[in-house]
């Protein structure tokens, strides 16, 4: 999803689907849009991961306290990288987000600010760190990055990644894809892909992904295309 449109929220929801991906990299929106899709989100009980458009510290922790599941960040090319985006994203020990509890995260302060609760570590166990393996170097540091404690899982993005890998010359797509579910299955960490078709997607899960997102808001370009079809046959008859 990449767009302000809160019913896609609730019939994503409705139709069973376990997430949604919010895209804030390629997309424009502003925190309030954002707070407000995270605020869908939790309404209707389906979890949100956000691509983020920064790496700035404060602002990649004000996310998950605007309520996201979970954090995509593109482009990550080592574990220093990862390791940046933990420390953002992970309270202590685990890393260094600063504390509030003020969000919904904490359900503006009724949970995180209880004098017996462990809302902080309920915050590191129950949100995500999800790192994209986009380039040559990411791949070359593929192991060390899934190594890094706090990151929770490698998405490979085969578009970025194909197009630097075709200037490269290193490697193929596919060659990728097995070394990053090889080192995933090493570290004990899912993986995920986007996929292109209906054969792609099956193809990624038989092979071990555990993430592969199918569907999204430019899908209403297929709506639009079948009703101007079938308006099409119908006025052209009369």
């Amino acid at each position: 999803m990449g767009h302000y449109l809160p019913f896609y929220i609730r019939h994503a929801a409705y139709q069973g689907y376990d997430g949604i991906w919010l895209d804030l990299e390629h997309r424009a929106m502003d925190q309030r849009e954002v707070q407000a899709i995270l605020m869908f989100c939790y309404k209707h009980d389906i979890d949100c991961m956000v691509r983020t458009p920064t790496l700035e510290h404060s602002r990649l922790y004000r996310y998950l306290e605007d309520g996201a599941t979970g954090l995509m960040v593109p482009l990550v090319p080592d574990d220093q990288t990862a390791r940046r985006v933990v420390e953002a994203a992970k309270f202590p020990p685990l890393g260094n987000r600063g504390f509030d509890g003020a969000g919904l995260d904490g359900d503006y302060v009724i949970d995180a600010w209880k004098p017996d609760g462990n809302f902080t570590e309920e915050a590191n166990r129950e949100t995500f760190v999800i790192v994209q393996i986009e380039t040559p170097e990411a791949v070359h540091n593929v192991d060390k990055i899934a190594a890094v404690p706090g990151v929770d899982g490698l998405f490979i993005g085969p578009g970025d990644l194909g197009r630097r890998l075709a200037i490269s010359g290193e490697m193929t797509v596919e060659q990728v894809i097995e070394k990053v579910s090889q080192v995933a299955k090493k570290h004990g960490k899912p993986w995920a892909i986007t996929a292109g078709s209906l054969d792609d997607l099956i193809k990624h899960r038989k092979r071990g992904a555990q993430l592969v997102p199918w569907g999204g808001d430019f899908g209403l370009i297929h709506v639009l295309k079948e009703c101007r079809e079938q308006l099409d046959e119908v006025l052209d008859g009369e």
